[in-house]
């Protein structure tokens, strides 16, 4: 049996060169020469590991890869790669692949055939399996994708999601209520907190999202905090970071405001818009944040760490920001990361300053505008992935006149579950109805797809009163 960390190392190899054979498999005829070769180097990774291990199952659970029920973790250099198959697998409602014994270029060759020519069927899983079974092919075989359904103990889930959210918001109070009254505060107390956030994000990431789309206008500020604490600690996810490395990105996302605590209440809660000189001392909140957090108790190299990014997370990719610095290396990764979640949570909340809160779809693009120049364009992408084309909290109209709040994600980014709001006469529902965009008719037709989406100020809605 091949030792866990060669495993690992292998699986990686194994979904990274599979990817490589689908995107080429896409441009050339699967007899290319350039479609065998990568044919070739992928039996070349897989054969060994089917004859130590048996029957090897390569799976899609959620946004990861797992082989043989084990969680396949990758670095930034595979990333696109992993990005790519994960969205073609859901794209075919291709759950998994098993190797059933030693895969032959024949074999793959009739796979790759098969599965391109599905995308342009009714049930692209059907046909994938289908096809296989009337090749003959027996060394690999194929299973559907899991669809996420409403289950019994989902309304214990959502408390504790609830639950947690809600102590980290008291938490990020508590903690600015004591700096402000000059007392020390330990940065370790706050691991707890984030612990519970990290351990849900593993397990219930879509849920626990979904709780950054309610915002509070009058505590902004400490929602805020936990929601970009949320927003980091879910794309380092996605980045494959191991929970000792998600621990830290939540600690010091959970810190990266903590200077706006020096800055006078009157200018902060200020209804109109910032002076000159008002706006020069906001720009000095990431200083005053490295110097609150060095004055913190149980310093360590999180501390540092969370200095760092308190001091960065501004400066944007071209040094356009602020703090204004002769800096010219990289900046931090933890410091890009919480970047992106500071801007897409401000501007999608309703703030003093900014009592009308922007769509989430619009701030994504906004954002998209922003790639390469503010904000770090592979991160960004990764990141738009994670929240959705319509993202949790997004107002849409549908084709058949229904008003639905995106509450949570298919397999197809474009077609997410919606919650219908207002029924198509325009009357308000007291308690929403939950669809799912990516289910169709007997007949092969959606049964409802989104037609634009609006803003939910306009309307009235409560976004807390649904999707809690």
């Amino acid at each position: 049996m091949a030792g866990e960390l060669e495993l690992q190392r292998l699986s990686k190899d194994i979904v990274n060169q599979l990817a490589a054979i689908v995107k080429t498999a896409q441009i050339h005829d699967p007899a290319n020469v350039a479609v065998v070769s990568s044919i070739e180097k992928f039996i070349a990774i897989i054969n060994p590991v089917v004859e130590s291990e048996g029957p090897t199952k390569l799976e899609v659970v959620g946004e990861f890869f797992y082989l043989n029920e084990t969680r396949v973790r990758y670095s930034m250099e595979y990333l696109l790669n992993f990005d790519f198959l994960i969205r073609e697998f859901k794209r075919h409602h291709l759950g998994s692949i098993v190797f059933e014994k030693a895969a032959r270029p024949e074999d793959m060759k009739v796979f790759l055939r098969v599965f391109i020519a599905s995308s342009f069927m009714p049930d692209p899983y059907e046909a994938i399996s289908d096809g296989l079974l009337q090749a003959g092919i027996h060394s690999l075989s194929v299973g559907v994708l899991r669809r996420i359904r409403e289950e019994e103990g989902q309304y214990d889930i959502r408390k504790t999601v609830k639950t947690t959210y809600f102590n980290a918001v008291s938490f990020a109070k508590g903690v600015m209520s004591k700096m402000k009254a000059g007392e020390r505060v330990s940065i370790r107390k706050a691991k707890r907190v984030v612990e519970s956030m990290v351990d849900l994000i593993l397990d219930q990431e879509e849920f626990l999202i979904g709780m950054t789309a309610i915002k509070d206008y009058d505590e902004y500020t400490y929602h805020h905090s936990v929601n970009v604490s949320i927003l980091s600690v879910a794309l380092g996810h996605r980045l494959g970071f191991p929970k000792n490395a998600l621990m830290e990105l939540g600690l010091v996302a959970l810190f990266h405001d903590i200077g706006k605590t020096d800055i006078p209440a009157e200018i902060l809660n200020k209804p109109s818009k910032f002076t000159e000189d008002e706006w020069k001392l906001i720009k000095r909140h990431p200083v005053w944040g490295v110097s609150a957090i060095l004055k913190m108790k149980g310093f360590d190299m999180t501390s540092v760490r969370a200095a760092i990014v308190a001091f960065e997370h501004h400066i944007h990719e071209d040094s356009t920001g602020y703090p204004r610095t002769r800096r010219v290396e990289d900046l931090d990764l933890f410091a890009r990361i919480v970047g992106i979640a500071d801007q897409y949570d401000g501007m999608t909340s309703s703030r003093v300053y900014s009592r009308v809160p922007m769509p989430p779809d619009k701030a994504l693009r906004l954002m998209m505008e922003r790639s390469g120049t503010q904000l770090d364009p592979l991160l960004l992408k990764f990141f738009v992935n994670m929240v959705g084309v319509y993202p949790v909290g997004t107002l849409v109209m549908l084709d058949t006149k229904e008003l639905g709040l995106v509450n949570g994600s298919t397999a197809m980014p474009d077609r997410p579950r919606v919650m219908v709001v207002m029924d198509d006469k325009g009357n308000k529902l007291d308690s929403g109805k939950m669809v799912d965009l990516s289910e169709k008719s007997p007949d092969g037709k959606y049964l409802r797809s989104i037609i634009k989406t609006l803003d939910p100020n306009k309307y009235r809605l409560n976004l807390a009163e649904f999707l809690l």
